[in-house]
């Protein structure tokens, strides 16, 4: 550690010069009590002043990485381990199998469709800007294979235009939809057009949401006359999608109010598969918000869902439009949680999740037994899709040391087989992986995953701590080739499966929301400790990071315990929790947050929310801050106002920095090349501030014949 104290002299960080950042006197007042906004102008994204603070912040930012030791190496390693081919979730259409393929390095992977053996791009969305910027977002083929409907975004915004392509020519239709977010795209059967959610207009990237509702769009028409099949005026921020059972005959709509798991579920009977009548009879199903209910398939006049309705682990009920409020259990909750599940055929194929790891259970279709499926290796499951025809069920499957792999499991037989699997440009038996569980501040037990390389010699390491905790999200086994460079220089990975997310179930998620926020924090921090304390790292070599809610779980514990860590990468996170609901869709978060309008939250969010709570002293953990000058689901002001106050109060003599990404979002839609360049910059930023240097005697791997 010498040697890297008389580096990180040499690099000139203990003398950063950062740039000037105006305070305001802007003091907002809540429920009484006063608190002062001083940076509330970074909040306008778009001003002169916060574009030259941008580029100034940046070019600050900039010298500093460029400074780092081996970023260059970090950055080719990176490129190496990112060129594997890369497959989505299979769907079959009209006898093919459609699915986004990358063969490696493109900027955005393709649409392909594969049939007798033959695969063919139907999509390149690489073609559509010179920046690969332009994604390909929703998309859904036409029942009889003829018709390609797609989402493109730009830059990583949430906003969408659709179009529809004919799959016979390869050309584009003239009509384009827009004012699209947060949508899907769902056929009618007789493949004369799609169902979809759009909001009556916007002015701009950052609009505030309102007022989306159902259409039904026909082939050759305008969207002007696109016909209006749902809206609720009377509750304009509830959200709504839609989608067509398999047979046809009835559109499924659910309904949510925010990023909220409980929803309504209503139906329309489109009366005749082949001629649908797109504003038949609505039927609801269920209207009280108190559950989770997502339909899994259809049988008849049966509708099989997935509900957490007096089961917080889910159970699956069969419901009936004939007489709306009957339900009948079909699939009883268990010890462990229900993730996902399909009909297919007369078989319902169910998702649940153990310590974290999701297993496949087949049961009959009325639900009187359980058999599980063989899969390679502990992991993910993903796009569970039930065959047409009843008969198979597809799926992707990844851990942490296996890019997603497709497979398809025949029903008759539990026989899996492997449908395309990539082939790694590095051996991964090197690494192990391990589940260890740990107390929390409370008592409560917790897991966590630790990666590291086969034989790791003894002694503290580098370790990199990933968490997120909320919106009952779980962080199952999933790859990301950044990891393995890290790990094959010696450095341990560890994901802390936190309170907030799914893992156990609703209860798991609720222990981690509103005025139980901060078990999620004590979480994170016990992990640390837990790491710490068992010799696996030290507090001088522990790197954390986390997105979005994640990188607000980073601001808090690097406020809250700074001496824990030696580096933080909070990214595009919620760092004004007493402002966020007030931009594009930050309300729908109110769920798991609370607001400050409400004056008993207010209190529980001013004492953790980031930007109002960094402390002074000497042990601030050296901090890069990220976000995209795009992103529409967290604003960047809050990022921006973060790092200010961070600057400003300047806690230690380790960097305070940002890295603004332009032409980005919250992270969807990224191209490839920007993010190998950021996890480039995040690695060797973490790499340096928690001492894994890249050892002269331990060569890259070589890579391995693809």
């Amino acid at each position: 550690m010498l040697a890297l104290g008389a580096l990180l002299s040499a690099t000139a960080v203990h003398a950063l010069d950062y740039p000037e950042t105006p305070r305001g006197t802007v003091v907002d007042t809540y429920h009484g009590e006063q608190v002062a906004d001083p940076y509330r102008w970074l909040e306008d994204v778009d001003a002169p002043q916060v574009k030259k603070w941008i580029a100034a912040q940046n070019a600050l930012t900039r010298t500093h990485l460029d400074q780092l030791p081996d970023r260059a190496a970090w950055r080719a390693r990176l490129a190496q381990l990112w060129n594997y081919e890369k497959y989505g979730a299979p769907k079959r259409v009209a006898g093919a199998l459609f699915y986004r393929y990358n063969d490696g390095l493109l900027d955005q992977s393709v649409l392909v469709r594969e049939q007798a053996g033959q695969r063919k791009v139907v999509l390149d969305p690489n073609t559509l800007s010179a920046d690969g910027t332009l994604a390909l977002t929703d998309w859904a083929v036409s029942p009889d294979g003829r018709y390609l409907a797609y989402g493109v975004a730009e830059a990583g915004s949430d906003w969408n235009r659709y179009h529809v392509r004919d799959l016979r020519t390869g050309q584009d239709r003239a009509e384009v939809l827009e004012h699209i977010k947060f949508s899907n795209i769902s056929w009618s059967h007789d493949s004369a057009g799609f169902f979809y959610s759009r909001y009556p207009g916007s002015d701009g990237v950052f609009s505030d949401l309102e007022n989306q509702a159902i259409y039904y769009h026909k082939l050759g028409s305008a969207q002007a006359q696109d016909v209006l099949v749902l809206s609720d005026p009377e509750h304009p921020r509830r959200n709504m999608y839609a989608r067509v059972s398999d047979d046809g005959r009835y559109l499924l709509i659910s309904l949510r109010e925010g990023a909220r798991e409980e929803n309504a579920l209503y139906v329309r009977d489109l009366n005749q598969a082949e001629r649908p009548f797109v504003r038949g009879r609505l039927i609801k199903l269920v209207d009280d918000f108190s559950a989770k209910y997502q339909v899994i398939g259809v049988d008849g006049p049966y509708v099989y869902a997935l509900t957490t309705d007096a089961a917080p682990n889910g159970r699956i009920v069969r419901l009936d439009v004939r007489h709306p409020g009957r339900q009948k259990t079909v699939v009883e909750a268990g010890q462990w949680p229900i993730e996902d599940a399909r009909l297919a055929g007369q078989h319902l194929a169910v998702v649940v999740m153990r310590d974290a790891v999701n297993k496949l259970l087949v049961y009959p279709l009325d639900g009187s037994s359980a058999t599980p499926v063989v899969l390679p290796e502990l992991g993910s499951i993903s796009g569970l899709r039930a065959a047409p025809d009843g008969r198979s069920v597809s799926f992707t499957h990844a851990s942490f040391v296996s890019p997603a792999r497709q497979l398809e499991v025949d029903l008759s037989d539990l026989r899996v087989t492997t449908l395309n699997q990539a082939r790694l440009p590095v051996d991964t038996s090197d690494f192990v992986t391990e589940q260890v569980f740990f107390s929390s501040r409370d008592g409560t037990r917790v897991p966590m995953f630790i990666l590291r390389k086969r034989g790791h010699p003894g002694g503290p390491r580098p370790t990199w701590l990933y968490g997120y905790g909320g919106f009952s999200i779980s962080l199952t086994p999933w790859f990301k080739p950044e990891r393995l460079a890290w790990l094959e220089q010696g450095g341990v990975f560890v994901v802390a499966n936190l309170r907030g997310g799914g893992e156990y179930g609703a209860a798991w998620h609720k222990a981690g929301t509103l005025h139980n926020k901060q078990n999620v924090f004590d979480d994170f921090i016990a992990a640390a400790e837990s790491l710490i304390e068992t010799g696996i790292t030290s507090p001088e070599q522990l790197t954390i990071e986390g997105r979005s809610n994640g990188g607000l779980l980073v601001g808090a514990v690097s406020n809250q315990r700074p001496e824990l860590f030696a580096a933080a990468l909070p990214g595009v996170g919620v760092m004004d929790m007493l402002r966020f609901h007030k931009f594009t869709i930050g309300w729908a978060w109110t769920g798991d947050y609370g607001s400050s309008d409400d004056a008993d939250m207010f209190k529980v969010l001013r004492d953790y929310s980031p930007y109002h709570n960094v402390p002074g002293g000497d042990d601030y953990p050296a901090t890069m801050v990220t976000t995209a000058d795009h992103d529409d689901r967290v604003v960047p002001g809050h990022s921006f106002k973060f790092a200010a106050a961070l600057q400003h109060a300047d806690p230690g003599s380790a960097p305070k920095l940002i890295r603004i990404q332009t032409r980005a979002g919250h992270g969807a839609g990224m191209p490839t090349h920007m993010r190998i360049e950021q996890a480039a910059d995040e690695m060797s930023f973490a790499a340096f501030h928690s001492g894994l240097q890249r050892a002269a005697k331990i060569p890259w791997q070589k890579l391995v014949a693809r």
